[in-house]
């Protein structure tokens, strides 16, 4: 989960008011400690963590619960609503032709960023270009060709060329054809005077709308000085967090938002182009605090769909809601799965089954599932045409086959088939459904992550592949 010691933490410090239908004094004192310490150890600046606590605490203390809301209901709202206060509003990225500039230290992940940038602009239906004018670290040039290739979208560098000015200039107008250009800058290990110089000399040449510093979730309280230092030289209009997949605790880079007055833009999740989102405040606060973020899942499962769609042009999903549901179905569904990224980060979208419930599965958890997915995939392989579309008709002879040529064994097999039956039902229970059931079953999804009984879905495990 993205910022996950924090949102573990704050988590865990608001469920200690379970129970309670009243705060007392002592109750908000207690509490607003526990977040200070949860904010501190996530390398929230100190002055920050001091502001919004005391706004919390303020809040706690003169507003009105309303009726039939508990006390961590009502703490968690004042604190999911000071917290978006705090990120503030999503940097606004109109989708029409632009030349955007990435600044920031080596190692930030400024190279990788640009390719996945460059990736969302062409799935809004934009043609991007990324020029590559980092001349200072060996191997840039590769690293970003190889991902823009993987990306799908058009590069420029030069590796010959050692003015990185130069680049720039001509990349500009080698590329003049592309809708928005994306210029990747070179980094230092510190903010070192020629690195400020070289991308001021970069800017006047490209003339970038839009600034962003790209800054590692780990980068802890030297985050203030980056942010000043190129906030003053070029004036930053927007942040893009990377590496939050892992277990950064991310507090430098929001202390980094604040400095420069800008908000975020984009997030980094993950290691491939498609880990890459942007920014929307409620639901990244929605998802930190264990509330789930439906937007963003509904976004991720509609890219998945259409990718594997893409894929297999035989293949609609909504037919699957209408007749049998084979096997076929199953893996494309799981290919589906796949595309959306990991299963933690989509567990926290579901409201009720991240946050609190993920803090409660043994570390592995997730890795044992993907592995179970990862089976049942190889099973399948070792499957004919007419098992794949008939599964009912597999029996005990068959299993043992299968057994043989997957390398599983028979009792996985068996899971498999169980498996299929269950989703086989859910979609037969989802496809008797009217709209206006439906309408009830999201928004009752809608509410319990939304402090009104965020236990709700709790007992459910984790889904078909849990």
């Amino acid at each position: 989960m993205v910022l996950d010691d924090l949102g573990s933490s704050l988590r865990g410090s608001l469920n200690k008011l379970q129970g309670k239908s009243r705060l007392s004094k002592e109750d908000v004192e207690e509490i607003v400690k526990e977040i200070q310490r949860s904010l501190l150890q996530a390398d929230v600046e100190v002055a920050l963590v001091m502001d919004l606590s005391k706004s919390i605490k303020k809040r706690a203390l003169e507003e009105e619960p309303p009726g039939g809301t508990t006390a961590r209901d009502h703490i968690l709202k004042i604190v999911y609503e000071e917290m978006v206060e705090l990120v503030g509003d999503s940097t606004e990225i109109p989708l029409e032709p632009q030349t955007i500039m990435l600044a920031g230290l080596q190692g930030s992940g400024k190279t990788t960023t640009a390719a996945k940038m460059a990736w969302w602009f062409s799935k809004k239906g934009l043609r991007p270009a990324v020029i590559q004018t980092d001349t200072f670290r060996p191997g840039a040039y590769d690293q970003a060709k190889q991902m823009c290739e993987r990306a799908e979208v058009e590069f420029y560098g030069d590796p010959d060329e050692e003015d990185p000015v130069k680049i720039a200039r001509e990349g500009m107008e080698a590329t003049d054809d592309a809708d928005v250009h994306i210029v990747d800058t070179a980094g230092r290990h510190a903010l070192e005077s020629d690195l400020i110089d070289e991308i001021e000399e970069i800017e006047e040449a490209v003339n970038p709308e839009l600034n962003l510093l790209v800054l590692d979730a780990a980068i802890g309280q030297g985050a203030k000085k980056q942010a000043q230092e190129f906030d003053n030289s070029i004036g930053i209009g927007g942040v893009v967090i990377t590496k939050l997949d892992g277990t950064a605790k991310g507090g430098g880079a929001l202390t980094a938002v604040n400095e420069t007055g800008s908000s975020i833009s984009f997030l980094g999740t993950g290691e491939t182009v498609q880990d890459i989102e942007r920014f929307e405040p409620n639901g990244f606060i929605s998802r930190l605090l264990g509330m789930g973020d439906l937007k963003q899942l509904s976004e991720r499962v509609e890219r998945a769909m259409a990718e594997t769609q893409a894929e297999d042009e035989d293949w609609n999903p909504e037919d699957i809601m209408k007749g049998s549901f084979t096997l076929k179905d199953m893996k494309r569904q799981m290919d589906a799965m796949n595309k959306m990224g990991p299963l933690d980060q989509i567990m926290d979208m579901i409201p009720g089954l991240g946050g609190g419930l993920m803090d409660q599965l043994p570390d592995d958890a997730m890795d044992v599932t993907q592995n179970r997915m990862r089976s049942f995939e190889v099973i399948m392989d070792s499957m004919t045409e007419s098992e794949m579309e008939n599964p009912r008709s597999i029996g005990a002879s068959q299993i043992r086959r299968i057994s043989q040529g997957s390398g599983k064994d028979e009792e996985t097999i068996r899971e498999l088939l169980e498996q299929h039956k269950m989703m086989e039902r859910t979609l037969k229970q989802f496809g008797s459904m009217g709209d206006g059931d439906m309408k009830r079953m999201m928004k009752k999804l809608e509410n319990q992550g939304g402090g009104g009984g965020m236990g709700g879905m709790g007992g459910g495990g984790l889904g078909p592949f849990g």
